[in-house]
């Protein structure tokens, strides 16, 4: 195994100096220690941003804390090493154990906090137990962290995520690539999310053809929203308590201090018992288009998010023999308050001999009549068929906001393209997401899925989980 390069650094706080008391009196002591893990082509410093914003907020929480809790103190220590940044999965898990037990010995009560490679590889360790780590760790924080295998994602031009790393990051790879392309942390990832805490930091750009998380002028992954490196949906699996924290790019968090800053808050409320905003699915579904035969590029605008309200089948049959006939229909209820929001109709008899003249809502001007109203016609001794559906906006309750949606394509042939996908309103509660298409002609299609979630409040309170130690004669200090 490579020799770890120490770069070490090892901060210890204490809470404000106490009024002494009596010197048998005992004291209970809670301590925990953060371990930062850098990721691949990282080094040390990459999360020193990260640890100095937590650093910054943390003695304001103990003193919470202790205030809340007379006669306990809280101790903390940290960890940041430089790791080899090139190896395999397993390797960099052993790394960080070996690190652990020479550096922070009969440290327990540990919250490894790992970017990228180095979440990943903080969850293999503790899931695998490697260097006994599952009976140390309480907490696992993952950032941007390729939690899925990214050999199941599309490249640009068709290539394996490993060329991709190794084309952006031109350093050795010792099975580094090899593991982020190639290994399923998800099982990993439940172990720790059941057994002990996983809280997973996601972010992405707006749609999957965004420029803004480029690399070089090129996006890695055309089909799905990223940022930069990893996909949204690989940043998580089940069991997380999943935060997003906006339209970032992969490295934000060593290098903007909003970003730093937030994350830092989130970490410690969720230590000390402060309500956080997770992101919880609420909706997802799935639209396909195909080009026609005409040269150029066909574009579509889908909207998604909606609920479906009503759906039903007009059917007619005209028993002339001699003239056309027509009918009028209304279909659908009318639902004071429900929020309309599209409909679709189509006819689904021979279309030669019947055809619709008209469709529309029936009262254009009240968005809460969702009624529709049709108008066909069919031939002498002809049939007409319409299929239509009705859908509702689905706002959230009130009070409850939505956080982010995903979308990608899944299936299809290459000159296929999302352009942009946006809120379909302003309003918080509103789910419903446009979605910009293309496929050039002839005949290119693609099957696209779409997401959308909601802010759910969670209350996480890891350090009522961490046992006291008595210590006595401290005459109460920290």
């Amino acid at each position: 195994m490579a020799r770890l390069i120490a770069v070490v650094l090892s901060i210890q706080l204490a809470g404000p100096i106490p009024v002494q008391s009596a010197p048998d009196t005992p004291t209970q002591v809670k301590e925990f220690n953060f371990v930062f893990l850098h990721g691949v082509g990282s080094h040390a410093g990459s999360l020193q941003l990260l640890g100095d914003c937590l650093m910054a907020q943390l003695p304001a929480y103990i003193l919470d804390y202790e205030q809340a809790n007379p006669g306990t103190k809280v101790r903390v220590d940290t960890l940041q090493r430089y790791y080899p940044n090139d190896v395999d999965i397993d390797t960099w898990a052993n790394n960080i154990a070996d690190s652990i037990e020479k550096h922070f010995p009969n440290k327990k009560n540990l919250i490894l906090i790992g970017h990228s490679m180095g979440g990943k590889a903080a969850l293999y360790a503790v899931a695998k137990n490697v260097g006994g780590l599952a009976d140390k760790v309480v907490l696992v924080v993952t950032i941007n962290s390729p939690i899925k295998r990214l050999q199941d994602y599309y490249f640009t031009g068709g290539g394996s995520a490993s060329d991709y790393f190794q084309a952006r990051w031109s350093i050795l790879n010792r099975g580094a690539y090899d593991s982020v392309a190639y290994y399923d942390s998800s099982r990993d990832a439940w172990w720790v999310g059941t057994k002990k805490h996983w809280l997973a930091f996601i972010s992405a750009e707006p749609a999957p053809l965004s420029e803004q998380c480029n690399f070089a002028g090129v996006d890695p992954l055309p089909r799905d929203m990223d940022d930069g490196i990893i996909p949204i949906s690989a940043q998580y699996s089940d069991r997380a308590d999943v935060i997003y924290y906006g339209e970032h790019g992969h490295s934000d968090v060593a290098e903007k201090d909003e970003v730093a800053e937030f994350i830092a808050s989130q970490i410690l409320r969720y230590i000390f018992g402060g309500r956080i905003e997770c992101s919880i699915f609420v909706r997802g579904g799935s639209f396909e288009h195909k080009a026609d035969w005409l040269l150029g590029t066909d574009h579509w605008v889908d909207i998604a998010g909606e609920v479906l309200a009503d759906n039903g089948t007009v059917q007619h049959k005209n028993e002339s023999y001699t003239k056309w006939q027509e009918w009028e229909d209304v279909v659908g209820e009318a639902t004071p308050g429900s929020g309309r929001s599209s409909y679709r109709v189509s006819r689904v008899s021979f279309p030669l001999f019947s055809g619709i003249k008209e469709f529309r809502w029936l009262n254009p001007d009240d968005p809460g009549d969702s009624r529709l109203y049709l108008r066909t016609r069919a031939a002498p001794r002809s049939l007409v068929r319409v299929e239509w559906s009705i859908y509702q906006q689905g706002v959230l309750p009130a009070g409850v906001k939505r956080d982010h949606y995903e979308v990608k394509i899944v299936a299809g042939t290459p000159l296929t393209a999302i352009r942009s996908v946006l809120w379909e309103t302003d309003n918080p509660s509103d789910l419903r997401i446009q979605i910009y298409s293309e496929a050039q002609s002839p005949f290119r299609w693609f099957k696209a899925e779409w997401k959308v979630y909601f802010k759910g409040s969670r209350l996480r309170r890891v350090i009522d989980e961490i046992p006291p130690e008595t210590l006595l004669g401290t005459g109460g200090g920290g």
